[in-house]
Parts: C-alpha cells; sequence; structure tokens
C-alpha cells in the first residue's frame, strides 16, 4: 500500500547501460555516491536478499533494507530504512534506460512520508547520488563532493548512535 509520495529524479549517465548498473550494484567496496558506504548483502544480490549500508570502517550500519526487484540492468528496488532514524521504510527504484548519448538513470523515491526527516534526507541526497554515480561511470572518478564525503566519513562515524553499531543490525 503506497501511503506516502512519491519524489524522482533523473539524470543523463553519458556511459553504456552495463557501465553504469555495475557501478551502481557493486558490494563490498566503498561506493561514493551513497556517500562512502558499503553495500553487503545476505547471499547476494537478488529478490529477496538483506543488505545493509555500513560504513568504510565496517563498523555502523547506515542503512538497511529488503531488495525487492533485480532485474539486471534495467531495475533495481530496495526497501530504505536509516538506522538513526525511526521512521517507516521507503521504497527505493532505481531505472535505466538507454538514451541517445547514454544511459537515463532515474531514482524514485516512493512511500515519503510528507515533512518528516527521512522525506527530508532522502530528498536532499537524490542530486548527490546522480551527480556521484554520473561522474563516476563518465570520468572513473567521484566528484568532489563525493571525494570530501570519503574523506570526512570516519569523522562522521565517531558520531553515531550506538544502536547504529553492524552487530545490531545482521544480515
Amino acid at each position: 500500500m503506497n501511503s506516502g509520495t512519491t519524489n524522482i529524479n533523473r539524470t543523463l549517465i553519458k556511459a553504456p547501460k552495463e557501465t553504469v548498473w555495475n557501478t551502481l550494484v557493486k558490494t563490498d567496496e566503498a561506493l561514493p555516491f551513497f556517500f562512502g558506504s558499503i553495500c553487503e548483502t545476505a547471499g547476494g544480490m537478488r529478490e529477496g536478499a538483506t543488505f545493509r549500508m555500513v560504513s568504510a570502517n565496517r563498523r555502523v550500519a547506515m542503512v538497511v533494507g529488503e531488495v525487492l526487484r533485480f532485474e539486471p540492468p534495467d531495475v533495481y528496488s530496495h526497501t530504505f530504512t536509516m538506522t538513526n532514524i525511526e521512521e517507516p521504510p521507503v521504497t527505493v527504484t532505481y531505472t535505466l534506460t538507454e538514451k541517445e548519448g547514454g544511459t537515463e538513470f532515474e531514482l524514485r523515491i516512493d512511500n515519503l512520508v510528507p515533512g518528516s526527516k527521512l522525506a527530508k534526507e532522502m530528498i536532499s541526497s537524490q542530486g548527490f547520488i546522480a551527480n556521484n554515480l554520473k561522474t563516476i561511470c563518465e570520468t572513473g572518478s567521484p566528484a568532489f563532493s563525493g571525494r570530501m564525503v570519503g574523506l570526512l566519513g570516519p569523522i562522521f562515524t565517531r558520531f553515531s548512535k550506538k544502536s547504529q553499531a553492524v552487530e545490531n543490525w545482521p544480515l
């Protein structure tokens, strides 16, 4: 049941669809477009798999969820719960479409509770994610903002809540 609102961001990435897909779904390495976090899964990327986005030092779980759709190289959808915000999960869907000159990357967020802290965080993050994914796929390096988050990430994890420790969020 969709009880909230939807927010969509679309970005043209001047790279082949396979490049964008393979970059988007990487696991077990820091992803600058996901704020320097590492995606860990239970049993690999597939429908029904649980996952968590952890800090580069693997001590803090920042996001947890379940993969709802995994249709390479077109659609990846999952639930999304931030471990530091006690609000209902949202659904995030990434859709890749071949376009003249590259790949359209659509980042769709469903079930946002208007005015909630999670909605504000998610909507403000869409541009960062799209811009850094675009820059990595087009140049091989993250945008300046992604590099800065990577450098500052270890400092940010020092301010995480004890409840965000990875041992509290098993896969």
